[in-house]
């Protein structure tokens, strides 16, 4: 499933990032690496942003990026 699927509330962990490029490196600019995990806190009503806490910070992702980024859920 993609970070894009996952519910508020919910847990992730990263198992992968697709995309290339500058959208890539964005996406790891912002601490979402394999293996990170990932706590979904809001999602818009039409589901842009998706705002996320990684690492204690507290992130806004677009919905495009969300969907690059292939999660697991925990728990």
């Amino acid at each position: 499933m993609t970070l894009k699927e996952a519910k508020v509330g919910q847990t992730v962990k990263v198992t992968k990032i697709s995309g290339e490029g500058a959208v890539k490196r964005r996406i790891m600019d912002m601490g979402i690496t394999k293996g990170e995990q990932i706590f979904v806190r809001k999602v818009a009503p039409l589901g842009d942003p998706v705002e996320i806490t990684v690492r204690n910070y507290e992130l806004s992702l677009r919905k495009a990026d969300s969907e690059m980024i292939q999660v697991e859920l925990l728990g």
